[in-house]
């Protein structure tokens, strides 16, 4: 039986009475991508939490709260196949500013619970997982942005795994920013615009000490960026499931590494 078929049948089918069903799919799926090569750096866009809510006649705030766990779930299965970056884009830019107040209010809360939890989590510590937050931190609530701060600080030692949170985050304001920092060194005659290169510039990026992207990876069907990293994602491989994220499952993971390892990088030559 091929694998297109036996694929038709086993991912529709979700309730319990086919676990073992499952359990046996996703071994067959680890054998396929055990050996190699994983991403270095993957990026992940988890996104319809509230379109997964609503069609459950749930809240939207339901559908951030799950896509929380959900997320806490996919970082141990990131870990265990030793991926040294991990990027999440938790909030954009144009989230920050135009979700409404009690919407932006509930997420801030969610997100501000979700980085005490890593401040306590045994895994970070035993894993040495430096954590990074990124993004225009002045639309966050102030105690947010000092727990944010406070974690970044008790983990700014750790070397072995990297976690960078994209909050209130835009690839295209990034360098925007990153532009106006540099052009000020220039104006000082810190910099001359002829010793401008990519590695000069990377430096100005608040993002600049996390490598590339290798692998995207972007749920609930749409097939955009969303001005995620932009810099970063240049030579990216682009993996979109349909499922939504909170349905997102390890079997939806694998077959991304798979898709990824199948792909020749040719970095543009």
């Amino acid at each position: 039986m091929s694998r297109a078929v036996v694929e038709s049948l086993i991912v529709p089918l979700g309730n319990w009475l086919l676990k073992p069903i499952y359990k046996l799919y996703e071994r067959w799926l680890w054998l396929q991508i055990k050996n190699g090569p994983f991403p270095k750096h993957v990026g992940i866009i988890p996104d319809g939490n509230r379109r997964w809510a609503r069609e459950r006649g749930l809240n939207p705030t339901s559908g951030h709260y799950y896509g929380y766990i959900k997320m806490k779930e996919v970082l141990k299965w990131i870990w265990e196949l030793r991926i040294p970056y991990v990027t999440l884009f938790a909030m954009s830019t144009e989230n920050c500013l135009h979700r409404s107040p009690e919407e932006k209010s509930n997420l801030f809360k969610l997100i501000k619970a979700g980085l005490e939890e890593l401040m306590n989590l045994e895994e970070v510590y035993k894993n040495k997982v430096k954590i990074l937050v990124v993004g225009n931190l002045s639309l966050v609530p102030e105690d947010l942005r000092k727990t944010a701060e406070e974690l970044i600080n008790a983990t700014s030692t750790h070397d072995r795994y990297v976690l960078t949170i994209a909050l209130c985050y835009g690839g295209r304001q990034e360098i925007i920013e990153a532009v106006k920092k540099l052009t000020r060194d220039v104006a000082l005659g810190l910099v001359k615009p002829d010793e401008i290169t990519e590695e000069v510039f990377i430096k100005y990026l608040p993002t600049g000490i996390i490598p590339d992207l290798d692998l995207i990876i972007r749920t609930s069907g749409e097939e955009r960026i969303s001005n995620f990293l932009l810099w970063h994602s240049a030579y990216s491989e682009l993996y979109f499931c349909d499922v939504y994220w909170p349905e997102f499952r390890k079997i939806d993971f694998w077959r991304a590494i798979r898709s990824y390892q199948k792909r020749e990088r040719r970095f543009g030559r």
